[in-house]
């Protein structure tokens, strides 16, 4: 058996080497003829005698593992695992792979160019010119602004390190911070609530708690500055849309920037305001970025293979 599913739906799309990769290590490939996330019963019918599973956010739950008895591993492209069972993975010796580094230049990216957005209006004043309107949109400026940032891995560390290169003061919390990184990156350490109410922009880059219930809340947002920006590129959960709609048609907060969601696709509230800029969850989804984490996850399932 020498079969290998690429279960995410734009896969190779970016460019063939990984495809090539698998191919010529000796694996038959298996495509997702769906073009979207698979469901649990479509990731069975597809891995059906495949040894290896390239990943994206599918459910990989105990049921569908249990399903495959050939699988022996999973190489996500990406850094969640939320959507892989770990530990019945661990019971069965089915070897779980991320690529930890692969979007973190492109979320980083992300994030800075959310803010500019947000800050100067930018897809207000695009929509507007699409539809034939002269209309000059008055933003703001990023200069002295305090950037929070709630989470200090990988992503947290380059968006902090971005602000820092471009002038702004920065503050940040992480659960476990790296003293060391934060004196040598002139980055101040401080708790939760400290960081949430001093910074005027707030950018999270956590992956949740551990019961799914949200980092900012409806409390969290009474302790915000007034007149703060957020932006949420972590994940959908982490900042509770509901709170996060009620903040912005009330004004505690000037505007968001947002890019995931509880439930994807999303067509909720937040839609129908004009302070948020909202995007579909393509974080990663830059060329060079997206390629690279493809080739990374192709490598990790013929290494682990092999």
């Amino acid at each position: 058996m020498n079969k290998v599913l690429l279960s995410p739906s734009s896969f190779g799309e970016c460019g063939l080497q990984p495809i090539e990769l698998l191919e010529n290590a000796g694996y038959t490939v298996i495509n997702n003829p769906y073009k979207r996330k698979l469901t649990e019963a479509e990731a069975i019918e597809l891995a059906k005698d495949c040894v290896g599973i390239v990943a994206g956010v599918e459910p990989l739950t105990a049921a569908v593992m249990d399903a495959l008895p050939e699988l022996k591993v999973i190489s996500r492209v990406g850094v969640g695992m939320d959507s892989v069972d770990l530990d019945h993975a661990a019971k069965k010796g089915i070897k779980v792979l991320n690529t930890p580094d692969g979007p973190t230049r492109g979320v980083a990216e992300l994030t800075l160019a959310m803010t500019f957005a947000m800050l100067r209006k930018i897809p207000q004043a695009d929509a507007a010119m699409k539809n034939k309107v002269w209309k000059k949109q008055t933003g703001n400026l990023i200069i002295n602004k305090k950037i929070g940032v709630i989470g200090l891995g990988r992503i947290g560390r380059m968006v902090a390190g971005l602000f820092k290169g471009i002038g702004n003061p920065v503050i940040g919390f992480d659960l476990y911070p790296d003293t060391a990184w934060a004196e040598q990156a002139g980055v101040e350490i401080a708790d939760f609530e400290t960081v949430i109410s001093q910074a005027d922009i707030i950018t999270v880059h956590v992956p949740g708690n551990a019961d799914k219930s949200a980092v900012i809340g409806a409390k969290e947002f009474e302790k915000i500055k007034d007149g703060a920006f957020l932006v949420n590129i972590a994940r959908g959960g982490v900042v509770d849309e509901e709170a996060l709609y009620n903040a912005l048609i009330s004004g505690k907060l000037s505007a968001a920037a947002v890019d995931v969601y509880n439930k994807e696709p999303y067509d909720g509230p937040l839609c129908e305001l004009d302070n948020i800029v909202l995007t579909p969850h393509l974080g990663s989804y830059a060329t060079e970025g997206k390629l690279q984490m493809e080739i990374d996850a192709a490598q990790n399932l013929v290494d682990a293979l092999a």
